[in-house]
Order: structure tokens, then C-alpha cells, then sequence
């Protein structure tokens, strides 16, 4: 801790590491990205299932969970037969959307210094 912070600044449920809790699936800042910029904020599960190559549709199903429960999508099912389901950003999640885009955008701008890096021994990149 540094001198003269505020205790409430470094506490286990501080604001930083709540963010990081969302970065916590792996999936998760993939989902809302794509969500945001392929599908304005709402899609069907299926489609966004097709948007997210390596995803599982058990794993998008989690993360959906994971972050409805957070408050970053609602779902919506509609009244059709069978039921369609449609997820759907929330205020909090289009708020969320912005420092994810800013990661992104820097991640794109400075792949060389990310492909000297080398692989993780758990990535599918080679």
C-alpha cells in the first residue's frame, strides 16, 4: 500500500479488482465486444455462437449466465415457437464497452509487440 492512501483504495472488493472480476471468464470481454460492434448491442445465441470462432455453445452459455448475472446483458425470450432467445447489452454493459474497445484498439495498433511476446502454453495460436 502507499503511504497515504485510503485503506478503502486496496479492500478485496475495491473497485479495480471488481473490474478485473469481469475480465475473470475469458470469454467475457470477447462476448461484449462482439455483441457491441458485429451485432449493435443485441443478438440471438446462435448468431453470436457463429461470431465467436473457438467459443463452445456450453461456454457462451456460461458467460452469457455469468454475465447477466453481473448486469451486463439482459435476456430476452421471445414468444415464438420454438422460444427465441435474444441477448441484449445493458446501460451498464454499453458503459463497459468503451475501456474494452480501448483494449482492443490497442491490441490491434501494437500486435508486433504482442507477437514478440510468444505464445502461452494454453493458446491455440501458434
Amino acid at each position: 500500500m502507499l503511504p497515504g492512501s485510503p485503506e478503502d483504495d486496496w479492500r478485496e472488493d475495491c473497485a479495480p479488482r471488481r473490474v478485473l472480476e469481469l475480465f475473470a471468464t475469458k470469454w467475457t470481454s470477447m462476448v461484449l465486444h462482439t455483441l457491441h460492434a458485429r451485432h449493435a448491442g443485441r443478438s440471438r445465441t446462435g448468431v453470436l455462437q457463429r461470431s465467436l470462432p473457438g467459443i463452445s455453445k456450453k461456454m457462451l452459455t456460461q458467460t452469457l449466465r455469468e454475465m447477466e448475472s453481473s448486469g451486463l446483458v439482459t435476456r430476452h425470450v421471445g414468444s415464438t415457437v420454438p422460444p427465441a432467445v435474444e441477448y441484449r447489452l445493458t446501460e451498464l454493459g454499453n458503459r463497459f464497452v468503451e475501456p474494452v474497445e480501448l483494449l482492443y484498439g490497442w491490441g490491434r495498433q501494437n500486435a508486433d509487440a504482442l507477437d514478440q511476446l510468444g505464445s502461452r502454453s494454453t493458446a491455440r495460436r501458434v
